[in-house]
């Protein structure tokens, strides 16, 4: 969890360190330690996830970024929407099952895509996978 501003550059440079979590709410708790430790709440949701980078200009560098590939990848994902189904409401069953059948067909994103994707839909944010 590493947070450092460097001196020739006005961008902060932020690390999100793969080795440090295995699993959605490893993850939450670094992206939390990172962009929210004077806070009294911590992201638990993509949404919030989406959220918290608003307004936020960083160089990202996702350290150890094949770990976590391989651990939001397919059967993190997989069992990710099947928890979702089964909890229901809130949750549009509809289109979570929709986003199964994808997943296990082949064509759908995993935790890791989506959260890349996330990040990368924020112009301020520059992101480095290593």
């Amino acid at each position: 969890m590493e947070l450092s501003t460097s001196n020739n550059n006005k961008k902060k440079m932020t690390v999100i360190n793969g080795s440090h979590f295995s699993n959605m709410e490893g993850f939450y708790e670094e992206i939390s330690q990172l962009f929210m430790k004077d806070e009294d709440w911590k992201v638990g949701t993509m949404d919030g996830f989406d959220d918290i980078l608003y307004g936020i200009e960083t160089d990202i560098t996702w350290k150890d970024s094949q770990k976590s590939k391989e651990d939001l990848g397919f059967d993190l994902t997989k069992e990710f929407y099947e928890n979702k189904i089964q909890i229901g409401k809130p949750f549009n069953v509809k289109l979570i099952q929709q986003k199964l059948n994808e997943l296990i067909d082949g064509n759908g994103q995993t935790l890791f895509e989506i959260l890349i994707e996330i990040i990368e839909s924020h112009e301020n944010i520059n992101l480095t996978l290593r």
